[in-house]
């Protein structure tokens, strides 16, 4: 959908019925709004006059253009603003994103240029496109053909083609998975390594050889011949005398087409003189180097639609025409035909329009006509010689009436071609007869067919055609999809999912791994960056390699794009804290909440939601969560709770961290069973066990495990070789021991994350020395969260170092580094231990030089890789024995 925030200024609260005029200019431009029903014929008329505001109507016209460029869509709503902001939002749906922006901004354009004198003038309307910015001026006239011309435009360029749309379409139906791969036709059906790909009627199972064959008509032609097949005698020439020479060696009415065209272009039929076939040929000359001239069957022109080696299908294709009523010339009759809805441009609509161009000109000036001849009454004028219907012919089905041996002769010349997808042109007096009593034949052999005649025929019965070829791509039992687990939260998606991706590596599996340091294939990384979005997931989805997909998904991606996937087979929701908030009109936690919660919503009915027991907010979620529910918590033994011990008592499944006399344990509950993983501290990422936040992470990567059929002994090895190196879990609580110091390297950037380490370093704590710590904010944050990261660095540093991120997100540089300080301050914590340098990599160089044997450097980066290198390249041999070096700053000193 496409969200629309309107300021309504002086229109907020007005109703479209009290402007004077309004309503009836707007169903005059665009009558197609009567058929926006609203119960009954001509009460959306009346809900317009009575009860609809100005943002109800942007949301009506938005849609009504977009069916009338050629992109039918109907569901949309208009709400008033949320909480107390002015205005409206305005959300409607879309087939083709472009053509759903600029229906958007002309809608607005429309409806502004319908409102009587009085209200404030539209403000520019900005549309991101992608690749550009595009400005559309309110003050340029407003012209409704034009505007309607260019969403058309859009339309036959971007939207799928009628035959691509009709196999998304089944594979819609069918529940397999699709991704558009190009701006043209190019689709991905399935996903990861079961996926196939289509471009119109061309499958990544049609053989290259087959289609260069297909292209190349005198070839066809040729082994036809060889397999028995009836198909005309010709020759290839490069010259108008040479094709003269050709028809008079054939003996008869010839027939001149490009050697490899297509869609009919440059073919003329039915040619005896010589001046005939001159100009045949010239206009075959047009498309192609090379020119065919063959024997001209009489007959009618048929489509025959083979399959996977089976008719699915039959056509008689008739050439564009029209019959005389006695009044009108060709020209108005030619007219008239065009104003059938289901003709359009290209082939967008069922039918495409007749176009009197230099080919149907000819045509009638050989019959002794012009377009302005008025024909006499029922008398027909064909106005085309090829019956295509891109250019304007029209189709009729001859499926069930077939001759068998008609059958037979296209079946064997697909096969012959090699094609999995063919359309065999048969030139036939009678179809239900067979070609070799009547006389005709295989005038052309088509690899990438069009569907259009077959799936609307301009009469007969239907055929849906994209069937066979999604049960030809996916036979009954073949697997179109890879599991996907799809991991959120506020705190620990990164580590949770790359536990999890170990898990699926040691159970066999090719894994595909999005995180916030990078993508990851099979534990190769193949793109850095913060990859927790739909875009980032894609390249997943899309990788004929992965098995399984494992996708850290951010509130950020969610709220700009919403998913990658119609749906997960494992959803997990690790926590909800205070982060990101005032953003994006996330106002409270409990906003966050609905956000993340959309994870487990689209968990399909045999997956499962793994849900984090303790967190209230991830708890509640089980109400809305799809398939089975897991829970996780780090309170079992006594501290059970209620809801997650019920769940127990019912069978459910749940992985439990319990206290035992042999230190904390993983424990499965499943089906009342009770069944011990492994100690918390035979983890390495737990470090000894001290780390909790890893404990909560590997609680929650075996839940998902389980989900998947993951044996616990796999569990066990993989969680019991899962580390918190850098290699692993870059920036994840990342322990550098090659100093004279430690360094802690993490990426915690919000209070509760800050928590988490501040109880780590407790247990980390040097006998002897410092901890010394650099803390950076994102610009983003509340002021309160500022401040707040300040006391909890207070809490766990005896040095700190506040820094901040390039990106400030409006703020000014500095402000957010003085909330840290303020926060420090209001914790008690001393100036004379207070540092500020704003420079992420100018901070942490301060950290390591004033750090000295035996201290514990605490740094909360950014750039983790970045911040990693710089750790590792430090030459500590000159680290003091003691105190701060002389040149070091300190007093509460500040450095931009």
């Amino acid at each position: 959908m496409i969200r629309v925030q309107l300021d309504l200024g002086a229109l907020e609260g007005v109703r479209v019925g009290t402007l004077a005029g309004l309503t009836e200019r707007l169903v005059e431009l665009l009558p197609g709004l009567h058929g926006h029903a609203r119960g009954v014929p001509g009460d959306f008329t009346r809900w317009l006059q009575e009860d609809a505001g100005v943002a109800d109507v942007v949301e009506h016209v938005a849609l009504e253009l977009q069916t009338l460029a050629g992109t039918p869509v109907r569901s949309g709503t208009a709400r008033p603003a949320r909480g107390q902001a002015p205005g409206a939002r305005v959300l409607y749906r879309y087939v083709e994103e472009r053509v759903g922006l600029i229906a958007g901004a002309v809608a607005l354009r429309l409806v502004h240029s319908l409102l009587p004198e009085g209200p404030p003038a539209l403000e520019d309307v900005d549309l991101l496109l992608p690749g550009k910015v595009v400005a559309l001026d309110p003050a340029d006239p407003f012209e409704f053909e034009a505007e309607l011309g260019d969403l058309r435009r859009l339309v036959r360029r971007y939207a799928l083609g009628p035959t691509t749309q009709s196999l998304v379409s089944e594979a819609e139906r069918r529940g397999i998975p699709h991704l558009r791969l190009d701006e043209g036709s190019l689709v991905q059906l399935g996903y990861g390594r079961y996926q196939r790909q289509v471009r119109a009627s061309i499958t990544s199972m049609t053989p290259f050889i087959a289609t260069s064959t297909a292209s190349d008509k005198d070839l066809t032609k040729r082994l036809l011949d060889r397999a028995g097949l009836p198909t005309p005698q010709g020759a290839v020439v490069r010259s108008a005398d040479e094709a003269v020479r050709a028809a008079r060696r054939l003996r008869g009415p010839v027939v001149t087409k490009p050697l490899d065209g297509n869609h009919g272009r440059g073919v003329s039929l039915n040619l005896t003189a010589p001046e005939d076939i001159h100009r045949g040929f010239e206009e075959a000359r047009q498309h192609s180097r090379d020119v065919v001239v063959e024997q001209y069957y009489a007959g009618n022109d048929h489509r025959v639609l083979v399959i996977n080696g089976e008719v699915i299908a039959v056509a008689e294709r008739v050439p564009a025409h029209v019959v005389g009523d006695g009044t009108r010339t060709i020209r108005a009759l030619v007219d008239a035909v065009n104003e059938d809805p289901r003709r359009g441009d290209g082939h967008e609509n069922v039918m495409t329009r007749i176009s009197i161009d230099e080919h149907v000109l000819r045509l009638l000036e050989r019959a002794g006509r012009t377009p302005d001849t008025v024909p006499a009454a029922g008398e027909t004028v064909f106005l085309r010689d090829t019956a295509n219907m891109s250019t304007g012919g029209t189709a009729v089905d001859r499926t069930d009436v077939t001759h068998p041996e008609n059958l037979t002769i296209a079946r064997r010349a697909a096969q012959v071609i090699g094609l999995d997808v063919a359309g065999i042109d048969l030139i036939s007096p009678d179809i239900s007869q067979s070609v070799h009593e009547t006389g005709g034949g295989i005038v052309e052999v088509n690899a990438a067919p069009g569907f259009r005649m077959h799936l609307q025929p301009s009469e007969g019965q239907p055929r849906n055609v994209a069937g066979p070829v999604l049960s030809m791509l996916f036979p009954k039992g073949t697997p179109c999809r890879m599991p996907i687990i799809s991991i959120t939260g506020t705190n620990g998606k990164s580590t949770t999912s790359r536990m999890v991706a170990h898990i699926m590596r040691h159970a066999g599996k090719v894994v595909g791994l999005t995180t916030s340091n990078g993508i990851y294939v099979n534990g190769e990384l193949i793109m850095t960056g913060d990859t927790t979005g739909p875009k980032s997931a894609k390249v997943i989805l899309s990788d004929p390699n992965v098995e399984v997909a494992v996708l850290e998904t951010a509130r950020g991606g969610i709220l700009r794009e919403g998913l990658a996937f119609d749906r997960a087979d494992v959803g997990a929701v690790l926590n909800i804290q205070p982060d990101h908030l005032g953003v994006k009109g996330i106002k409270t936690v409990e906003d966050l909440a609905w956000v993340k919660g959309l994870v487990v919503e689209v968990v399909t009915d045999t997956g499962t939601s793994v849900l984090n027991a303790d967190d209230p907010l991830t708890l509640a979620m089980r109400a809305k969560a799809k398939g089975r529910v897991t829970f996780f918590s780090m309170r079992g033994g006594i501290a059970v709770s209620p809801e997650l011990q019920q769940h127990i008592n019912d069978g459910g499944t749940a992985v439990v961290r319990e206290p035992t006399v042999l230190g904390d344990e993983l424990v499965l509950y499943e089906d009342g069973q009770r069944l011990p993983i492994m100690r918390a501290r035979d983890i390495p990422a737990t470090l000894g066990g001290f780390a909790e936040v890893n404990i909560a992470n590997a609680l929650a990567a075996a839940a998902m495990a389980v989900a998947q059929g993951v044996e616990l002994p796999v569990i066990r090895a993989a969680l019991g070789s899962f580390s918190t190196s850098f290699e692993q879990s870059p920036g994840r609580l990342n322990l550098y021991e090659g100093h004279p110091f430690r360094v802690l390297l993490d990426y915690a950037h919000n209070p509760s994350g800050l928590e988490y380490l501040r109880d780590l370093v407790q247990h980390m704590r040097p006998r002897r020395g410092r901890v010394i710590g650099v803390v950076g904010v994102a610009g983003d944050r509340r002021d309160d969260d500022m401040r707040r990261m300040g006391e909890i660095a207070a809490e766990a540093f005896d040095e700190i170092i506040i820094r901040e991120d390039e990106l400030r997100r409006g703020r000014a540089p500095g402000e957010g580094a003085r909330l840290v300080a303020e926060g420090a301050r209001s914790a008690g914590f001393a100036d004379e231990h207070l540092t500020t340098i704003l420079s992420e990599p100018d901070a942490v160089d301060h950290a390591l030089r004033a750090a000295r044997q035996g201290d514990l450097v605490v740094l909360l980066a950014t750039e983790v890789e970045d911040t990693w290198a710089q750790i590792r390249n430090f030459n500590s041999a000159h680290a003091p024995a003691g105190g701060f070096p002389d040149d070091t700053p300190h007093q509460g000193t500040y450095h931009e």
